[in-house]
């Protein structure tokens, strides 16, 4: 057995604390078939870019090590959680999220987890680790103090994209309570999302071992649907289509491809440089050089990086990252996600021509 198999066992065994199981975790409770879930998850992938990024520098600074190492997410439990999502030291290289990050003591008494906002929320036991690092970087007050005191739709040298980060399930979740999204002034918008008893909190949806979610799990209450994003959890029409049996992931879907449309026409009109969106190339936005609508060959390169930023645009664009980057918003919280990019169009719409009429507000 590798070595760092052994290792995972070890903690696992020794620390004896335990998160709350999913259905199939209660099914297969053995040592052996938790590991083996542990090892094929995205938190064990020693290879991939979230372990590997600063392979090159030596280390990873203590801005990222929370989330991006066992040894740096154990400091910060461990510490007083001052700076948010952040310690003081580099760590090592080579530490994945591994048993003893969740199943240490400070992760066990974690009861209250700090946001990027400055809120502090409490949270049950099976959501309070996942949710320090599925909360994103920023928030509306990121995003106001970069916009504050400059004109809406002049552009700035001084601005740069805000960049929510990724994986913000927790921030989606938990809606207006952390303001993870952009939320507009004199708007209100959705709390904590809540679902049925037993599956309330992070680890009773996903498996805490191998992060998947069981459909079986839902279909006892949501009878008829064939997938995740073929649940409906509100019988009102959001993008005005007239469908409203499609699942509650579609006019999300439709709504976030509408603001990227309106993104790309308030660039051309207002900012007067045409942008375009790059999902895995940071930062993400960058100058449509061609004009065709599409990432073309080095566009998406950091030299190339959207720079005439308005700050109406950069509320807009902030939105339109922060719903790519929780793929399952419509489970998280749909009317959150709607009602950012609802109020994001209606806000590009009170400068260039975007039709809302059709679209009803959560």
């Amino acid at each position: 057995m590798p070595s760092f198999r052994i290792t995972a066992l070890f903690a696992a065994i020794t620390v004896g604390l335990c998160l709350p199981v999913t259905a199939q975790d209660a099914a297969a409770p053995n040592l052996t078939a938790i590991t083996e879930a542990w090892l094929a998850s995205p938190h064990a992938d020693r290879t991939s870019e979230a372990f590997t990024h600063w392979n090159e520098d030596g280390e990873i600074p203590g801005s990222c090590a929370v989330c991006h190492s066992s040894i740096g997410l154990n400091d910060y439990l461990s510490g007083p959680m001052e700076t948010v999502g952040a310690i003081a030291e580099p760590v090592l290289l080579g530490a994945v999220v591994g048993c003893a990050t969740c199943h240490s003591a400070a992760a066990a008494d974690l009861s209250v987890v700090p946001f990027p906002s400055g809120e502090h929320i409490a949270l049950d036991r099976g959501s309070a680790v996942c949710s320090v690092c599925h909360q994103g970087r920023a928030s509306t007050g990121a995003v106001d103090t970069a916009t504050a005191d400059l004109a809406a739709d002049v552009v700035s040298a001084d601005l740069g994209f805000v960049n929510s980060h990724y994986a913000v399930g927790a921030a989606t979740a938990l809606g207006g309570a952390v303001h993870g999204g952009y939320e507009y002034p004199d708007r209100l918008y959705a709390g904590p999302f809540t679902h049925v008893e037993g599956l309330n909190t992070c680890s009773t949806c996903h498996s805490p071992h191998s992060l998947q979610v069981s459909f079986d799990s839902c279909t006892s209450c949501h009878a008829g649907a064939d997938s995740f994003a073929a649940i409906r959890t509100s019988p009102a029409d959001y993008d005005g289509d007239g469908n409203t049996a499609e699942g509650i992931a579609d006019p999300i879907a439709t709504l976030h491809a509408d603001l990227g449309g309106a993104i790309m026409r308030y660039a051309q009109e207002v900012s007067g440089t045409p942008i375009i969106y790059a999902a895995g190339a940071y930062p993400y936005f960058f100058i449509d050089t061609d004009g065709d609508g599409a990432i073309s060959a080095g566009e998406a390169a950091f030299p190339n990086r959207y720079q005439s930023w308005t700050p109406r645009l950069l509320r807009a664009a902030y939105n339109y990252q922060f719903v790519a980057q929780d793929g399952g918003a419509f489970a998280h919280n749909p009317h959150y996600a709607l009602q950012l990019l609802y109020d994001s169009l209606a806000d590009l719409g009170t400068v260039i021509e975007v039709d809302i009429a059709a679209l009803t507000r959560p």
